[in-house]
């Protein structure tokens, strides 16, 4: 009997050692711990239940699907009301799917939606940029039909991403998967909220992996349309690691209002948030973007612990031998892999480790880069003060550097530090006159110039901006006279990068970005 009674004390002893560890673990929520570590404690006490399957095999989406279902909220944003009229309606009319009333539009503030993904029992969420941008108020609707307001942590134009946070607790969260596991075929869920029809999930496979698709840091901030791919193929001039696209696509059906969503894989597990579809009509037309979440926990803890994220430069630009155009810009034509280094940054992390232009980048980490995506997407994840091993070609020859990453890119000596904006113009190769205003009517825009003239082998006949098309702001400043282009040129930044954003002859639209020689 006393060994009885011996053992049973030693048994409530141990339970309350667990609890009491347990609620010591739980009270470190906020003091400094990762989203990995307090994602740990929580799936120690709740784990997911066993009957969720690997895609191997028979798959059961049901159990993902309930599982994640919980813990994908639904965002609305409203907007100051400055920002009504036309240009707002049309914007949040394509990016969200949602038309507001004529009658209505100067009657109430402007709002648009999106989702978010819970992934800490303490509130924060994750979303896209693009969702909360600019907005005055945040409301999230979780699952259970509980309104938070929510407030913005940060956001990081570069990834697309945004950490947002609500005043709650014990809220359900997604478990944070490894996007590096995925593989192309894998049966994959997108849960969302698309045009306002809350708690929806879709099934498909994961099509590609890496893909750049041009749509982060291109768009002018009053045309920016998440939701479309740019309409234009021209070849475009080098560029930096300055936005970082490397997306898991996938054929689940993703529509607008998925935007800030969750992929996950059929254990339930989150590898990637929704963030962008191909589509000519801002509809799925087959094909969604997703950001890997390996690439977004660099970022989210980023946020968290700083306010911003710390992101580690090489210090170079670069062409894409991927890209046979792009690759005839630059003279090479027997190589079809790798990343030509055009120029490297004077005092970056490049050149101290002695990497030259006209290097060849086929190796990151000793992981083949085959297209761009490859080094942004790895290097995205690391700190300023970290090392990264650099595999090049070099006269045909292979030679390895250890670059240490600067939290700063560095300086580019480029067109707008080594010359006038007289000669830049000469350079752009293009002639312009303004818009009148019945033109501005006809193609509904505030402002914008015409190109009259374009010369051969200039600027704009290398990007393919043809006579007739219409320029309607330049790095993000509208433009109606040749001085408002003059103007506009001081504030490009100090990487030397041209953004134009317009209207082609065809009435196509064009947000391009350039890196300048």
């Amino acid at each position: 009997m006393k060994k009885f009674g011996l053992t049973l004390l030693t048994a409530f002893a141990g339970g309350a050692l667990a609890i009491g560890a347990y609620k010591i673990m739980e009270n470190r929520y906020n003091d400094g711990l990762s989203f990995e570590d307090k994602q740990k404690v929580y799936f120690t006490s709740n784990p997911l239940s066993s009957n969720i399957t690997s895609s191997a095999g028979e798959v059961d989406f049901t159990q993902a699907a309930a599982v994640v279902t919980p813990a994908v909220v639904y965002i609305r944003t409203t907007y100051a009301a400055s920002q009504s009229g036309s240009a707002m309606e049309d914007m949040f009319g394509q990016l969200f799917g949602q038309r507001m009333p004529r009658g209505q539009r100067q009657q109430r503030a402007p709002q648009a939606s999106g989702s978010g993904v819970i992934i800490s029992p303490d509130g924060y969420i994750v979303t896209n940029n693009h969702v909360v941008d600019k907005a005055e108020k945040i409301q999230v609707t979780t699952n259970d039909h509980r309104v938070l307001e929510a407030k913005v942590i940060g956001r990081d134009p570069n990834t697309d991403l945004a950490l947002i946070k609500v005043s709650a607790s014990n809220l359900p969260i997604v478990k944070l998967g490894n996007s590096d596991d995925v593989r192309v075929g894998e049966w994959v869920l997108a849960v969302g909220n698309p045009f306002n029809l809350t708690s929806t999930v879709t099934a498909g496979i994961v099509s590609a992996k890496g893909r750049g698709i041009g749509i982060i840091g291109t768009q002018n901030d009053d045309d920016d349309n998440p939701f479309f791919s740019p309409s234009r193929n021209a070849p475009k001039k080098p560029t930096t690691n300055s936005g970082i696209e490397s997306f898991i696509q996938t054929d689940a059906a993703i529509n607008p209002g998925n935007s800030g969503g969750a992929l996950v894989n059929t254990k339930g597990e989150l590898i990637g948030i929704n963030s962008a579809i191909a589509s000519h009509t801002g509809s799925y037309e087959g094909y969604g973007f997703a950001i890997p979440i390996n690439l977004a926990k660099k970022v989210l803890n980023d946020i968290k612990q700083y306010g911003s994220v710390k992101r580690g430069y090489l210090g170079v630009t670069y062409v894409d031998l991927s890209n046979s155009d792009q690759a005839e810009l630059v003279g090479v034509k027997d190589k079809t892999i790798g990343l030509y280094v055009d120029k490297v940054s004077t005092g970056g992390g490049a050149e101290a480790a002695g990497i030259k232009s006209g290097d060849i980048i086929t190796k990151v980490d000793g992981n083949l880069v085959t297209e761009s995506s490859d080094l942004t997407e790895h290097v995205g994840r690391m700190q300023p003060g970290d090392k990264v091993k650099i595999t090049v070609s070099r006269d045909n020859q292979e030679k390895n550097f250890v670059v240490t990453l600067k939290s700063d890119p560095g300086t580019i000596n480029n067109a707008l530090a080594a010359t006038n904006h007289q000669e830049f113009f000469d350079k752009m190769g293009a002639n312009f006159r303004p818009l009148t205003q019945a033109q501005k009517d006809q193609h509904h825009v505030k402002s914008g110039v015409m190109v009259t003239g374009v010369t051969q082998g200039g600027m704009f006949d290398e990007l393919g901006v043809a006579s007739g098309s219409i320029i309607t702001s330049v790095n993000k400043t509208p433009v109606n006279s040749i001085e408002d282009i003059d103007k506009a040129l001081d504030a490009s930044n100090r990487r030397g990068i041209l953004v134009l954003s317009g209207i082609n002859p065809d009435g196509s639209t064009f947000n391009n970005a350039f890196q300048l020689q």
